[in-house]
Protein backbone atom coordinates (compact mmCIF):
# COMPACT_ATOMS: atom_id res chain seq x y z
CA UNK A 1 0.00 0.00 0.00
CA UNK A 2 2.77 2.47 0.85
CA UNK A 3 4.53 1.79 -2.48
CA UNK A 4 1.62 2.55 -4.56
CA UNK A 5 0.98 5.78 -2.21
CA UNK A 6 4.73 6.60 -2.90
CA UNK A 7 4.10 5.45 -7.15
CA UNK A 8 0.92 7.80 -7.01
CA UNK A 9 2.87 10.97 -4.86
CA UNK A 10 5.29 10.83 -7.99
CA UNK A 11 3.25 10.54 -10.76
CA UNK A 12 1.55 13.94 -9.34
CA UNK A 13 4.91 15.80 -9.02
CA UNK A 14 5.01 14.54 -12.28
CA UNK A 15 2.10 15.49 -13.96
CA UNK A 16 3.03 18.97 -12.40
CA UNK A 17 5.63 19.81 -13.06
CA UNK A 18 5.53 22.32 -16.93
CA UNK A 19 9.14 20.82 -19.03
CA UNK A 20 11.99 23.74 -19.22
CA UNK A 21 15.24 24.20 -20.52
CA UNK A 22 17.67 22.36 -18.50
CA UNK A 23 20.56 24.60 -16.63
CA UNK A 24 23.81 23.14 -16.91
CA UNK A 25 26.03 24.79 -14.23
CA UNK A 26 29.74 24.69 -16.37
CA UNK A 27 30.80 28.05 -16.54
CA UNK A 28 28.19 29.45 -14.23
CA UNK A 29 28.62 31.53 -11.68
CA UNK A 30 26.58 29.55 -8.40
CA UNK A 31 26.40 32.20 -4.92
CA UNK A 32 25.77 29.91 -1.77
CA UNK A 33 25.34 30.89 1.44
CA UNK A 34 26.03 28.68 4.43
CA UNK A 35 28.68 27.05 2.46
CA UNK A 36 31.06 26.47 5.07
CA UNK A 37 29.85 22.97 6.28
CA UNK A 38 26.65 21.14 6.10
CA UNK A 39 24.47 20.48 2.83
CA UNK A 40 26.00 24.33 1.56
CA UNK A 41 29.96 22.63 1.45
CA UNK A 42 28.68 19.61 -0.08
CA UNK A 43 26.45 21.16 -2.78
CA UNK A 44 29.87 23.60 -3.38
CA UNK A 45 31.58 21.00 -3.87
CA UNK A 46 29.71 18.85 -6.22
CA UNK A 47 29.26 22.26 -8.09
CA UNK A 48 32.58 23.32 -8.57
CA UNK A 49 33.71 19.29 -9.69
CA UNK A 50 30.91 19.94 -12.39
CA UNK A 51 32.74 22.93 -13.58
CA UNK A 52 30.57 25.99 -11.82
CA UNK A 53 32.18 29.11 -10.52
CA UNK A 54 31.38 29.33 -7.25
CA UNK A 55 30.53 31.84 -4.26
CA UNK A 56 31.10 30.56 -1.04
CA UNK A 57 29.22 32.91 1.60
CA UNK A 58 29.47 32.18 5.26
CA UNK A 59 29.57 33.86 8.60
CA UNK A 60 32.40 31.87 9.31
CA UNK A 61 34.77 32.77 6.89
CA UNK A 62 37.16 30.06 8.37
CA UNK A 63 35.29 27.37 7.67
CA UNK A 64 34.57 28.80 4.01
CA UNK A 65 38.14 28.95 3.67
CA UNK A 66 38.83 25.58 4.86
CA UNK A 67 36.28 24.36 1.93
CA UNK A 68 37.70 26.73 -0.63
CA UNK A 69 41.19 25.19 -0.52
CA UNK A 70 40.61 22.29 -2.42
CA UNK A 71 39.49 24.70 -5.03
CA UNK A 72 40.94 26.81 -7.46
CA UNK A 73 40.54 30.49 -9.41
CA UNK A 74 36.71 29.16 -9.69
CA UNK A 75 35.67 29.75 -6.17
CA UNK A 76 35.22 33.14 -4.13
CA UNK A 77 35.61 33.12 0.10
CA UNK A 78 32.49 36.29 1.26
CA UNK A 79 32.43 36.37 4.52
CA UNK A 80 28.71 37.57 5.49
CA UNK A 81 26.08 36.93 8.29
CA UNK A 82 22.85 36.63 6.03
CA UNK A 83 20.89 38.10 8.88
CA UNK A 84 22.41 41.31 8.14
CA UNK A 85 20.84 42.93 4.71
CA UNK A 86 23.63 45.27 4.05
CA UNK A 87 26.10 43.37 4.67
CA UNK A 88 24.42 40.60 2.34
CA UNK A 89 24.10 43.60 -0.20
CA UNK A 90 27.34 43.98 -0.36
CA UNK A 91 28.32 40.35 -0.46
CA UNK A 92 26.53 39.63 -3.37
CA UNK A 93 28.49 42.84 -5.05
CA UNK A 94 31.88 41.38 -4.03
CA UNK A 95 30.47 38.09 -6.38
CA UNK A 96 28.97 40.51 -8.99
CA UNK A 97 32.68 42.24 -9.10
CA UNK A 98 34.86 38.78 -9.18
CA UNK A 99 32.82 36.76 -12.16
CA UNK A 100 30.69 39.44 -13.28
CA UNK A 101 27.35 37.81 -13.25
CA UNK A 102 25.20 35.48 -10.85
CA UNK A 103 23.62 32.54 -12.34
CA UNK A 104 22.28 30.34 -9.46
CA UNK A 105 21.59 31.38 -5.86
CA UNK A 106 20.82 28.63 -3.44
CA UNK A 107 19.56 30.72 -0.09
CA UNK A 108 20.43 27.19 2.43
CA UNK A 109 21.78 29.18 5.75
CA UNK A 110 20.05 28.07 8.52
CA UNK A 111 19.80 27.80 12.54
CA UNK A 112 17.51 25.57 14.44
CA UNK A 113 16.92 26.52 18.51
CA UNK A 114 16.84 24.35 21.16
CA UNK A 115 13.53 22.66 22.23
CA UNK A 116 10.96 25.06 23.75
CA UNK A 117 7.56 26.06 23.60
CA UNK A 118 6.32 29.40 23.09
CA UNK A 119 5.07 30.09 26.17
CA UNK A 120 8.94 29.60 27.57
CA UNK A 121 10.98 30.64 24.75
CA UNK A 122 13.11 33.92 24.83
CA UNK A 123 11.91 35.86 22.47
CA UNK A 124 15.00 36.63 21.23
CA UNK A 125 15.88 32.97 20.37
CA UNK A 126 12.80 33.40 17.80
CA UNK A 127 13.49 36.52 16.67
CA UNK A 128 17.37 35.32 15.81
CA UNK A 129 15.60 31.53 14.02
CA UNK A 130 13.50 34.17 12.23
CA UNK A 131 16.33 36.48 11.46
CA UNK A 132 18.69 33.87 9.98
CA UNK A 133 16.10 31.55 8.23
CA UNK A 134 13.79 33.87 7.04
CA UNK A 135 14.74 37.59 6.82
CA UNK A 136 18.18 36.09 5.87
CA UNK A 137 16.73 34.26 2.66
CA UNK A 138 15.51 37.44 1.71
CA UNK A 139 18.26 39.24 2.40
CA UNK A 140 20.16 36.88 -0.17
CA UNK A 141 17.76 36.65 -2.85
CA UNK A 142 16.78 39.98 -2.81
CA UNK A 143 19.53 42.11 -3.95
CA UNK A 144 20.55 39.34 -6.54
CA UNK A 145 17.69 38.74 -8.85
CA UNK A 146 18.49 41.60 -11.11
CA UNK A 147 21.23 39.34 -12.11
CA UNK A 148 19.20 36.05 -11.96
CA UNK A 149 16.78 38.02 -14.22
CA UNK A 150 19.55 39.16 -16.33
CA UNK A 151 20.75 35.90 -17.29
CA UNK A 152 17.47 33.93 -17.39
CA UNK A 153 18.93 32.43 -14.02
CA UNK A 154 17.66 29.99 -11.03
CA UNK A 155 16.60 30.79 -7.15
CA UNK A 156 16.63 27.73 -5.13
CA UNK A 157 15.35 29.00 -1.22
CA UNK A 158 15.81 25.57 1.13
CA UNK A 159 12.74 25.01 3.53
CA UNK A 160 12.22 22.09 5.38
CA UNK A 161 9.49 18.84 5.41
CA UNK A 162 9.24 20.96 8.67
CA UNK A 163 6.87 23.49 6.88
CA UNK A 164 4.10 21.38 7.12
CA UNK A 165 5.15 18.62 9.73
CA UNK A 166 3.72 19.60 13.26
CA UNK A 167 5.96 22.39 15.40
CA UNK A 168 5.59 21.32 19.17
CA UNK A 169 8.81 22.65 20.69
CA UNK A 170 10.29 23.84 17.65
CA UNK A 171 7.90 26.57 16.57
CA UNK A 172 10.22 29.28 15.69
CA UNK A 173 12.42 26.45 13.04
CA UNK A 174 8.77 25.22 11.07
CA UNK A 175 7.47 28.94 11.18
CA UNK A 176 10.67 29.89 9.38
CA UNK A 177 10.29 27.01 7.03
CA UNK A 178 6.43 27.55 6.13
CA UNK A 179 7.35 31.38 5.18
CA UNK A 180 10.49 30.36 3.39
CA UNK A 181 8.19 27.91 1.45
CA UNK A 182 6.17 30.66 0.47
CA UNK A 183 8.40 33.32 -0.73
CA UNK A 184 9.85 30.24 -2.98
CA UNK A 185 6.26 30.08 -4.59
CA UNK A 186 6.23 33.57 -4.90
CA UNK A 187 9.42 34.17 -6.43
CA UNK A 188 8.21 30.91 -8.52
CA UNK A 189 5.78 32.55 -10.66
CA UNK A 190 6.81 36.00 -10.25
CA UNK A 191 10.53 35.02 -11.91
CA UNK A 192 8.49 32.55 -14.60
CA UNK A 193 7.33 36.21 -16.22
CA UNK A 194 10.83 37.46 -16.72
CA UNK A 195 12.22 34.25 -18.24
CA UNK A 196 14.02 33.04 -15.01
CA UNK A 197 13.07 30.31 -12.70
CA UNK A 198 12.92 29.53 -8.65
CA UNK A 199 12.66 26.55 -6.62
CA UNK A 200 11.71 25.62 -2.83
CA UNK A 201 14.42 22.67 -1.27
CA UNK A 202 12.61 20.84 1.40
CA UNK A 203 14.24 17.95 3.21
CA UNK A 204 13.39 15.42 6.25
CA UNK A 205 16.28 14.76 8.62
CA UNK A 206 19.60 15.24 7.37
CA UNK A 207 22.73 14.14 9.34
CA UNK A 208 24.42 17.51 10.17
CA UNK A 209 25.96 19.17 12.74
CA UNK A 210 22.75 21.20 13.57
CA UNK A 211 20.45 18.02 13.69
CA UNK A 212 23.16 16.49 15.75
CA UNK A 213 23.20 18.94 18.38
CA UNK A 214 19.54 19.33 18.78
CA UNK A 215 18.27 16.32 18.42
CA UNK A 216 21.11 13.38 19.24
CA UNK A 217 22.87 15.56 21.68
CA UNK A 218 19.87 17.29 23.62
CA UNK A 219 17.93 14.57 25.42
CA UNK A 220 14.36 16.13 25.03
CA UNK A 221 15.12 16.63 21.16
CA UNK A 222 15.67 13.11 21.13
CA UNK A 223 12.28 12.26 22.26
CA UNK A 224 10.92 15.19 20.08
CA UNK A 225 12.35 13.30 17.18
CA UNK A 226 11.43 9.95 18.32
CA UNK A 227 8.22 10.85 17.93
CA UNK A 228 8.16 10.91 13.93
CA UNK A 229 7.23 7.14 12.57
CA UNK A 230 9.30 4.88 9.86
CA UNK A 231 9.96 6.17 7.03
CA UNK A 232 9.42 9.80 8.42
CA UNK A 233 12.49 9.72 10.60
CA UNK A 234 14.70 8.20 7.90
CA UNK A 235 18.10 10.01 7.98
CA UNK A 236 19.51 11.38 4.60
CA UNK A 237 23.30 12.49 4.40
CA UNK A 238 24.75 16.13 3.49
CA UNK A 239 25.71 14.55 -0.03
CA UNK A 240 22.43 13.22 -0.78
CA UNK A 241 20.80 16.59 0.27
CA UNK A 242 23.33 18.52 -2.06
CA UNK A 243 22.46 15.90 -5.17
CA UNK A 244 18.99 16.60 -4.82
CA UNK A 245 19.60 20.37 -4.81
CA UNK A 246 22.01 19.80 -7.71
CA UNK A 247 19.18 17.86 -9.97
CA UNK A 248 16.84 20.26 -9.20
CA UNK A 249 19.39 23.15 -10.13
CA UNK A 250 19.60 21.03 -13.66
CA UNK A 251 16.24 20.47 -14.04
CA UNK A 252 15.11 23.83 -12.82
CA UNK A 253 12.82 22.06 -10.90
CA UNK A 254 10.06 23.91 -8.97
CA UNK A 255 10.09 21.92 -6.21
CA UNK A 256 12.91 18.84 -4.73
CA UNK A 257 12.03 16.84 -1.32
CA UNK A 258 14.31 14.62 0.22
CA UNK A 259 13.97 11.54 0.84
CA UNK A 260 11.44 10.70 -0.57
CA UNK A 261 8.77 9.04 1.80
CA UNK A 262 7.83 12.24 2.88
CA UNK A 263 5.95 12.85 -0.82
CA UNK A 264 2.66 11.23 0.47
CA UNK A 265 2.69 13.31 3.54
CA UNK A 266 3.50 16.80 1.61
CA UNK A 267 0.98 16.72 -1.13
CA UNK A 268 -2.13 15.23 1.19
CA UNK A 269 -0.92 17.53 4.12
CA UNK A 270 -3.87 19.68 4.09
CA UNK A 271 -6.26 16.30 5.50
CA UNK A 272 -3.45 14.53 7.17
CA UNK A 273 -2.55 17.96 9.46
CA UNK A 274 -5.90 17.92 10.61
CA UNK A 275 -6.28 14.52 12.28
CA UNK A 276 -2.69 14.50 13.26
CA UNK A 277 -2.70 17.53 15.33
CA UNK A 278 -5.56 16.08 17.14
CA UNK A 279 -4.07 13.19 18.07
CA UNK A 280 -0.66 14.54 19.03
CA UNK A 281 -2.75 17.44 21.62
CA UNK A 282 -4.40 14.56 23.12
CA UNK A 283 -1.81 12.07 23.40
CA UNK A 284 -0.69 11.68 27.01
CA UNK A 285 3.18 11.04 25.86
CA UNK A 286 3.54 14.61 23.98
CA UNK A 287 2.36 16.08 26.56
CA UNK A 288 4.32 14.89 29.24
CA UNK A 289 7.35 15.50 27.07
CA UNK A 290 5.83 19.72 26.84
CA UNK A 291 5.80 19.33 30.11
CA UNK A 292 9.12 18.13 30.83
CA UNK A 293 10.74 21.35 28.24
CA UNK A 294 8.57 23.80 29.66
CA UNK A 295 10.22 22.67 33.30
CA UNK A 296 13.73 22.86 31.46
CA UNK A 297 12.93 26.19 30.27
CA UNK A 298 11.76 27.22 33.67
CA UNK A 299 14.95 26.15 35.92
CA UNK A 300 17.67 27.64 33.53
CA UNK A 301 15.85 30.57 34.30
CA UNK A 302 16.27 30.39 38.08
CA UNK A 303 19.12 32.51 39.65
CA UNK A 304 22.05 30.48 40.73
CA UNK A 305 22.73 29.77 44.27
CA UNK A 306 25.39 32.16 45.61
CA UNK A 307 28.14 30.26 46.93
CA UNK A 308 28.95 30.84 50.36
Amino acid sequence: MSSFVLGLARQLVAFSTSPVAELNVRDRVVMITGAGAGIGRALAEKLYRTGALVALIDIDQNAAARVARSMGERALVVRADVSDRIGMREAVSRVRERFGRIDVVVANAGVAPEPATIRTMKPADFDRVIGINLTGVFNTVHPALDDIVAVGGHVVVVSSAAAFAPGLAGSPYMVSKAAVEQLGRALRVELAAVGATAGVAYFGIVDTAMTRGTLDDDELGEEVAALLPWPLNRRISVSDAAESIAQGIARRAPRTLAPAQWEPYALLRGAVNVVLDQLLADDERVRALLNRVEQRQVERRQPSPVPR
